[in-house]
């Protein structure tokens, strides 16, 4: 990394889904990368620490006291600490640091702590949630666990795995329900874990600028919108373009919907609007991610936020000919759409 931060990425996924078998073929697959561990598991999923540790000749750091979103912030805030302060002194040398987080964390906590601490901001950068579904027991996971709906809802990336082991109408049916939910992460099916290198480090999930230069398909939202002449899609929840019969089983709390604007923003309106927004629903909003247009600008302002964390950044300038356009994509629970929705319509000049 040019800019001397080191890249993290956070693991989550529900129990069995796969977790450990993914990392332990991503250690030993990690040709000339060394990577710092640090696991956050409940007391009897500590059974892999010692495979992993003599696989892959990795530091593991253990945390195994309880729950990640009460506790582990500070615990996970001076491991990462006590790690770059090791590897600035030289005592360990490490290219970047997965958290792989229990079945049952919500990844928000894990991921805000690297923006509420100046120490951990100024030395790591968060580079993407991979969260990695269940073929077999997604269906019943999302339904009764609103755990398994936010890590989908975090996500950067999603692996769908044990997709051998149920019909392909049940594989898309569940890629259908996880697009809904989160149409920002791409979704890739793995197989034991077989996950090229690639897919998994320097997704740049997080990092703003370079997002956009990288997937120019950033934010097209849902490869079924075809309905450009609005200017927000509408479609997105009713699912007019769903040609599958059982879709509407399924109502989840966890939601997105994508707002899209051709007039520019008033910035002053649109701050007051979503600092506002924030402080109501910060805890109910997962992820929300947008390239916006302002009024009075050339360049693309890019804006993301976790919880009630949110920040904005100077993007490139809008190339001539270029179509300029608003598009941002709120994932959260039980979001009031229309009140978000006309909101953002009255910020625009």
């Amino acid at each position: 990394m040019s800019n001397g931060l080191i890249p993290a990425t956070i693991l989550t996924g529900f129990l069995g889904s796969g977790k450990t078998t993914l990392l332990k073929r991503v250690l030993t697959e990690a040709h000339g990368q060394k990577i710092a561990v640090i696991e956050n598991e409940f007391g009897e999923e500590n059974i892999d620490n010692d495979i992993l540790v003599m696989d892959s000749q990795e530091q593991v750091i253990q945390m195994s006291n309880g729950c990640v979103c009460c506790t582990i912030r500070e615990d996970l805030r001076s491991t990462l600490a006590d790690l770059a302060e090791k590897r600035r002194k030289g005592e360990l040398d490490f290219d970047r640091v997965v958290i792989e987080t229990t079945g049952l964390a919500d990844p928000g906590p894990v991921a805000q702590t690297f923006f509420m601490d100046d120490e951990i901001a100024e030395s790591y950068l968060l580079d993407s949630i991979l969260t990695l579904v269940d073929a077999k027991h997604a269906d019943q996971q999302l339904d009764t666990r609103q755990e398994a709906r936010r890590q989908v809802g975090f996500a950067d990336q999603i692996f769908i795995s044990k997709t051998d082991l149920v019909d392909e109408g049940s594989v898309h049916e569940l890629t259908h329900r996880l697009k809904h939910m989160n149409p920002r992460a791409p979704q890739q099916k793995v197989h034991f874990g077989e996950v090229p290198l690639a897919q998994v480090f320097d997704l740049r999930g997080f990092n703003l600028n370079s997002k956009l230069e990288i997937d120019p398909e950033f934010l097209s939202a849902d490869e079924h919108d075809h309905d450009h002449g609005h200017d927000h899609d509408h479609d997105h929840e009713h699912g007019e373009h769903c040609d599958h019969p059982h879709h509407h089983a399924h109502d989840d709390d966890v939601k997105s919907f994508v707002f899209r604007a051709d007039r520019a923003f008033n910035a002053a309106k649109l701050e007051d609007f979503l600092g506002s927004i924030v402080q109501v629903y910060g805890p109910k909003l997962l992820r929300y991610k947008g390239v916006l247009l302002m009024k009075g600008s050339d360049r693309k302002v890019i804006f993301q936020g976790v919880h009630q964390l949110m920040g904005s950044d100077l993007g490139p300038k809008w190339l001539p000919g270029e179509k300029k356009q608003s598009k941002m994509v709120f994932i959260g629970i039980d979001l009031p759409r229309e009140i978000l929705l006309q909101g953002l319509e009255g910020c625009l000049v």
